[in-house]
């Protein structure tokens, strides 16, 4: 599993853990619910600065999102 499929699947897993719908996440880190979905499909890679927002909408560190399991 590569770095973005790792991402995508963190992601989601950590989103539905907090109960939180995508519309949700997306409006706390002030980007689109498409462009959500995108990352969870591992169609889009996350900037830097996406990662921050994401990371601080879901209350975790950054390095949550990137974390192999």
């Amino acid at each position: 599993m590569d770095i973005r499929e790792t991402f995508a699947k963190n992601l989601r897993k950590l989103r539905q853990a907090k109960k939180m719908s995508q519309e949700e996440l997306a409006h706390r880190a002030d980007l689109d619910r498409t462009y959500i979905s995108s990352l969870e499909r591992c169609v889009y890679s996350p900037s830097i600065e996406v990662l921050d927002r994401l990371a601080k909408a879901l209350g975790i560190e950054i390095t949550d999102l990137l974390q192999k399991h």
